[in-house]
């Protein structure tokens, strides 16, 4: 804990410490309302922040660090500038990464078909891996509040690290993607999206998670590299033709609907229009020309299957072919072969995983003499869910959909136009986005068949055979969202009609959770609900996020406003870089490198972790570095050790007086332009840019200047209050410089001489320091008085003399103009260096040299 003892100085404390003031500190803003928003202010005068939700269903690393430190450098730079900041703090506490986290500590699966059961407890946490192997099932009901139990947990521990890391948010304004409020925008939306005819429901070939159970969309596959097979089976042409393909799949040959070839490829241009014979099942498919299938890939003719990829998926749609549909949401082979396929041979594979089935075809191929050769082994790239760990398959499933410009070229148009209306940090990010954009190929599939999540805020009527109309959903009134069709009946209905032949049914589905985070900044806003507050927030000023979610968040997000507003969502994006390791590879749990940062900040400081995430650029990646914190933690330190010497001469009270001395009216001038040069790359997102200018200039402030001018500033005189008011100017204007990232210690040396938060001080400005100088300064003049220094210390070191050695005779020589310069600050100099006579001479050499003789 910082030393409370103060001395005479008022308010220095006699031994000043790093240790404890980030609680200190946390706590004294907390009630002091330093980071409130002014919801008084007019729009002109709010910078409002769209912030990260982070997702609380794992820890926090290093990542989330660097990133929203560069959030929160923005906020209080933009504080300081005299904005009040929209600054709130979200939890995506909804989805899948909840689910499987309340699965995994608990050991429990939902099952819808279960009652709720009011008296169920879960077991202590974290169970063991038998239980989470034969996981207790539980209702549906049972199941979200256990989620919702572990999430608040998760976020206590969440809110705690922010705070720690000294993040400058109001946190009167938390809210999460699960929270009523949220709830209710995301059901609002989705419902106006209905009406205008932008969320539509549809029965389509379906990328499929069967681990989770669900759909999921385009914006959340990944490929990743497996290990596989080419089988080259035998189709039966007319007259008995051999017909080869190469399949990577054989267990969907029961599926298979189709051979396509390229329209230009001659050896099956007698083919295109005939029909062939499937192995094994003897199934007549036809021969169709597609300008997809490539003539080099294997035989130059594939097996369609529906479905196998989303290849697949196209020449099923464009060919206008049949359907047969093999696979089950649960990832085994349906138990009934597809119409058209003889039930004999199918009954092999029925009921079987893909894997098992494939086995079994494999061996039913080669028994029949279908198999031509052995299957030869590859790695090809497989499509997995980003968060699953089974690869997809491709079902037919009912769904609801939001245009997204996917099959729309107009809205895709503006959505592109959009995009070039957006700010972007770094600029170069922009073709991320409009490459995605360009390259959508469907609408944003937006339902899932899990459970803790925002409900598809839908009903529908079933008719007198119990059979749902999905024609035309029910809807609730805006006014009594949120709520959740399958505990609540539609109005109009009773509880007892659910499921009733003439009664309806609720919508099962939940909606993906970019569907509601797309809308954090309406969520934040008070959208319908506070129009005053989103009058004076809305469109915001800054979306930060990583660059790896603007195909997810950024576009959804553009998307969203786009359609409900007709705008953008906020007028600048700026895009974090990865964190890598120390080898530069990027940081992940699965690769087992991710570094958590409690320990870090607890061992370091704030201060120092914030220093070394402000060391990263926006769009940059930046390597995690142990000894860049340490570097960190010495700056914190000697800002500390340096404040208290700058104090000690009494500096605080002449923080007005003027300027005159020649080596002060300098070191302003120099400062001056650090403080234009910071404000530039703070207004263009450049932290890094200015926290370099303002730390290259603090440490060429503590080396020379001070060196220069300590003892002249415990004297008595003009010279001495010159030198008290310049040591007080530069400190003030310092401490501002670095509050944005150095937020503890610079409060702290704040709080010893100046009264209220430097948080909510003004920026400085080049007008501030110039008033301060009596007359303009010559900045090289410090930097000339700097080298004339440094060459005296240079030959104590070479003689192993302390600095505090005396030098009998220091001669100085140079151009006449050059020593004329180096006269107006000999006193300091001679001070300094512990010279008993400097002599100048001039002209004798063509740059500055200062022997000394001892």
């Amino acid at each position: 804990m910082t030393d409370t003892t103060r001395n005479a100085r008022g308010g220095v404390p006699e031994r000043p410490s790093l240790d404890g003031i980030e609680e200190t500190w946390a706590r004294r803003w907390q009630s002091d309302g330093t980071y409130t928003f002014d919801r008084t202010k007019e729009r002109s005068d709010v910078y409002a922040i769209d912030t990260p939700p982070p997702t609380v269903s794992g820890e926090l690393h290093m990542g989330h660090v660097f990133s929203y430190t560069h959030t929160d450098t923005t906020a209080r730079f933009q504080r300081m500038r005299g904005r009040t900041v929209f600054y709130p703090m979200g939890w995506d506490d909804n989805g899948l990464p909840t689910e499987r986290r309340v699965q995994n500590v608990y050991g429990v699966r939902p099952d819808p078909a279960l009652p709720y059961d009011r008296h169920w407890r879960p077991p202590a946490a974290p169970v063991d891996d038998a239980a989470r192997k034969n996981p207790t099932a539980i209702s549906r009901r049972n199941f979200i509040e256990l989620c919702e139990l572990l999430t608040v947990e998760d976020e206590k521990a969440f809110e705690e690290l922010w705070r720690r890391l000294g993040l400058s948010v109001d946190w009167s304004l938390t809210y999460t993607t699960i929270g009523s409020a949220a709830r209710a925008t995301s059901q609002r939306a989705f419902l106006r999206n209905l009406a205008r005819g932008e969320a539509y429901q549809a029965q389509a070939p379906t990328l499929w998670d069967v681990g989770f159970g669900t759909a999921v969309a385009q914006a959340e596959l990944e490929d990743r590299e497996r290990p596989g097979a080419y089988h080259r089976l035998r189709f039966t042409g007319p007259d008995g033709r051999e017909v080869l393909i190469d399949t990577t799949r054989p267990e969907l040959l029961p599926a298979c609907v189709a051979l396509v070839c390229h329209p230009d490829d001659e050896r099956y241009a007698g083919l295109v229009g005939a029909a062939v014979r499937t192995p094994v099942f003897g199934v007549r498919v036809p021969v169709r020309a597609h300008p997809l299938a490539d003539p080099a890939k294997g035989t130059g003719i594939a097996m369609v299957c529906t479905f196998g990829d989303l290849t697949d998926v196209t020449w099923w749609r464009e060919l206008r072919l049949d359907t047969r549909v093999v696979i089950g949401r649960d990832g085994r082979l349906l138990p009934e072969p597809p119409a058209g396929v003889p039930a004999g041979p199918y009954a092999a594979v029925a009921g079987q995983t893909v894997n098992g089935a494939r086995r079994t075809l494999v061996q039913l191929l080669a028994d029949a003499g279908d198999l031509v050769g052995e299957p030869r082994p590859i790695t090809h790239p497989v499509k997995f869910y980003e968060r699953g760990d089974r690869p997809l398959e491709i079902v037919s499933t009912r769904q609801w959909y939001l245009r997204n410009g996917g099959r729309d070229t107009g809205l895709r148009e503006e959505l592109l136009a959009r995009g070039r209306e957006l700010r972007w940090v770094p600029e170069h990010m922009r073709h991320r986005y409009e490459h995605w954009v360009g390259g959508l190929t469907g609408d944003w599939l937006v339902s899932r068949q899990r459970f803790f999540g925002v409900p598809v805020p839908v009903w529908y009527r079933l008719d007198d055979t119990g059979e749902p109309d999905w024609s035309q959903p029910l809807t609730p009134d805006e006014a009594i969202l949120p709520v959740d069709p399958t505990s609540e009946p539609p109005p109009g209905y009773q509880e007892s009609q659910r499921g009733e032949p003439g009664g309806f049914a609720g919508d099962p589905d939940v909606l993906d959770t970019w569907a509601t985070s797309s809308l954090t900044p309406q969520i934040v806003g008070g959208w319908e609900t506070d129009p005053d507050l989103f009058s004076r927030v809305f469109p915001m000023d800054l979306r930060p996020q990583g660059h790896d979610i603007i195909r997810t968040w950024l576009f959804a997000t553009v998307a969203r406003a786009h359609l409900e507003h007709g705008t953008l969502p906020w007028a600048t994006a700026v895009l974090s870089g990865w964190i890598l390791d120390p080898d530069r590879k990027k940081m992940s749990k699965s690769k087992g490198n991710v570094v958590t940062p409690m320990g870090l900040l607890t061992e370091y400081g704030s201060d120092a972790v914030r220093y070394w995430a402000a060391n990263g650029r926006p769009g940059t990646d930046l390597a995690f570095d142990p000894a860049q914190v340490k570097v960190g933690r010495r700056l914190a330190t000697k800002l500390l050790n340096a404040s208290r010497f700058v104090l000690g001469p009494g500096a605080a009270d002449a923080l007005r007086a003027p300027v005159t001395a020649p080596l002060d009216t300098s070191m302003l001038a120099e400062l001056s332009a650090v403080v234009a040069t910071a404000t530039a790359a703070l207004d263009g997102y450049d932290h890094t840019a200015a926290l370099v200018a303002t730390e290259s200039f603090f440490w060429r402030f503590c080396d020379d200047y001070i060196e220069l001018v300590k003892e002249r500033a415990y004297g008595a005189g003009p010279a001495a209050e010159s030198a008290r008011a310049a040591l007080a100017t530069a400190l003030s204007v310092q401490l501002r410089l670095f509050a944005p990232v150095l937020p503890f210690v610079t409060e702290e040396v704040w709080s010893w001489w100046r009264h209220g938060s430097v948080h909510r001080a003004t920026w400085p400005t080049t007008h501030e320091v110039g008033q301060a100088m009596a007359a303009p300064g010559d900045p090289g003049l410090l930097r000339l008085a700097a080298d004339a220094l440094g060459q005296v210390r240079r030959a104590k070191s070479e003689r192993k003399l302390s600095m505090r050695a005396e030098v009998p005779l220091a001669e100085a020589l140079g151009p006449a103009a050059l020593l004329d310069q180096l006269a107006t600050v000999a006193d300091d100099l001679r001070s300094a260096g512990r010279i008993g006579k400097l002599d100048l001479l001039p002209d004798r050499t063509t740059e500055l040299v200062v022997a000394c003789a001892f």
